[in-house]
């Protein structure tokens, strides 16, 4: 796909305009690869003068944070602190809620100061600028629903920036009864991702599904690479797997721009 990293970037003597931060989970999650593919073909359609850190990239320390180990948090911000202070990045981009709340919140603290997008409020801002068009025909009519990652919605207050990517699409949105301040949870956060839910009886991912199944959806948004896991899995608990797709808001972007 012809990314640049930084270091490549740099040994030209030039300064991208932005960052883009992939992730953990946009990586190595094959599922969540095709989020970071989605992305990356929007900036190139935008013309959007972009690098990544490619192997200088690290863990955010999001997930060691959220666990309880702040002294590892801790070691792996400073390290990605000094990547990013030493290429002088000034602007951040990122597909991921987590490490989008890190770099926004918890970085400053230490040192390292950027301005830090969502990728919904980034393409919403290169459409606002003229720099993007979304093509509202091959989707429309569609029956969407959105879930809003807490790490977006209630940690930072972005409700509307997605929002107005999807009306864009042409698609019927219909919003789940528990919507924006006082949607639910995935189950993912907090570094719950990586172990097995506590005896109960049900999963929240599945107890998140049922809300989303509940306005009769073809299609399933998000924007975050864990919330994909998570409703994906409650979809095919649920044996919906032929009638509901979950689709991250970049990869409906570029379905509607045959991208």
């Amino acid at each position: 796909m012809n990314v640049p990293t930084m270091a490549e970037m740099m040994a030209q003597g030039k300064q991208p305009e932005v960052l883009f931060w992939v992730g953990v989970a946009g990586s190595y999650d094959d599922r969540a690869k095709k989020i970071t593919r989605a992305f990356v073909k929007i900036l190139q359609q935008a013309n959007v003068d972009f690098a990544v850190l490619g192997t200088e990239e690290s863990s955010t320390g999001d997930a060691a944070k959220r666990a309880g180990n702040e002294f590892l948090f801790q070691m792996q911000a400073m390290m990605n602190i000094e990547v990013l202070n030493g290429y002088e990045v000034k602007t951040i981009v990122t597909c991921d809620p987590h490490s989008f709340n890190t770099f926004k919140n918890e970085y400053p603290s230490l040192g390292g100061k950027y301005e830090v997008f969502h990728h919904t409020q980034f393409i919403k801002k290169l459409i606002d600028e003229g720099r993007l068009t979304v093509d509202d025909t091959n989707l429309k009519g569609k029956r969407l629903t959105y879930h809003d990652p807490c790490y977006l919605g209630r940690a930072n207050d972005v409700y509307e920036s997605p929002r107005d990517l999807i009306r864009r699409l042409g698609v019927n949105l219909t919003e789940m009864k528990r919507s924006k301040s006082t949607a639910l949870c995935c189950g993912a956060g907090g570094a719950q991702m990586f172990k097995e839910p506590e005896k109960g009886d049900k999963d929240i991912n599945v107890l998140r599904t049922e809300d989303a199944l509940e306005t009769k959806p073809q299609i399933i948004a998000t924007g975050c690479p864990y919330c994909n896991t998570m409703m994906t899995d409650g979809v095919k608990f649920k044996q919906k797997e032929s009638q509901v797709k979950v689709q991250d808001i970049a990869e409906l972007i570029a379905e509607a721009n045959n991208l």
